[in-house]
């Protein structure tokens, strides 16, 4: 099998988390790339497994010395990137690769990897974008409004991607994903 690359995004709360925890849970022959971050775990968060969680400093080394394959700073403050030897071990090997990244990542991985197919994880409705981010209680009221206002400009964005998959129901919204990934 060649070996091919895809890139997830979409807005906030959109449920890229829980849709990539599905394919990681029934899709074995998937590989999907863990992102580092500078934000602070969320309960239950593993370092290593759901994310690299690095300082500021750490963060900035790995940009510095090339490491990072794209990366940004998103919601105003945390910075978020995936760490470049992993993926690229995983393509040697052949395998799928999944990036789940925000959108700005996504247009850096594209500009620098074409062949790389994008796809865009989009909600049902806004409204059920909004009740998944106030209801998952993460973040505090301010942070909920910032990252409303981030996932309108992302909404926008999704023409840019070479495939729209409607996240209604997780495994169907998974299933889709991969076989987009295969095809």
């Amino acid at each position: 099998m060649s070996s091919h690359l895809a890139v997830i995004a979409g807005p906030t709360a959109v449920g890229k988390g829980t849709v990539v925890r599905y394919i990681k849970e029934n899709y074995p022959n998937v590989h999907l790339s863990v992102s580092a971050t500078t934000r602070t775990p969320r309960p239950g968060e593993v370092d290593g497994v759901d994310y690299y969680f690095l300082s500021h400093d750490q963060f900035d080394e790995m940009i510095q010395s090339g490491n990072m394959l794209e990366f940004a700073v998103v919601h105003g403050s945390n910075k978020y990137g995936t760490p470049r030897k992993p993926v690229e071990e995983a393509l040697k090997r052949g395998d799928l690769v999944i990036l789940e990244i925000d959108v700005q990542g996504a247009r850096k991985v594209k500009e620098s990897m074409p062949e790389a197919k994008t796809i865009f994880i989009a909600p049902p409705s806004w409204n059920e974008l909004v009740l998944r981010l106030r209801g998952r209680g993460t973040e505090a009221p301010e942070e909920q409004e910032k990252r409303l206002e981030t996932a309108k400009i992302e909404l926008a964005a999704q023409d840019e991607f070479d495939f729209v998959v409607i996240n209604d129901e997780v495994a169907r919204c998974a299933h889709q994903v991969v076989e987009l990934v295969k095809a």
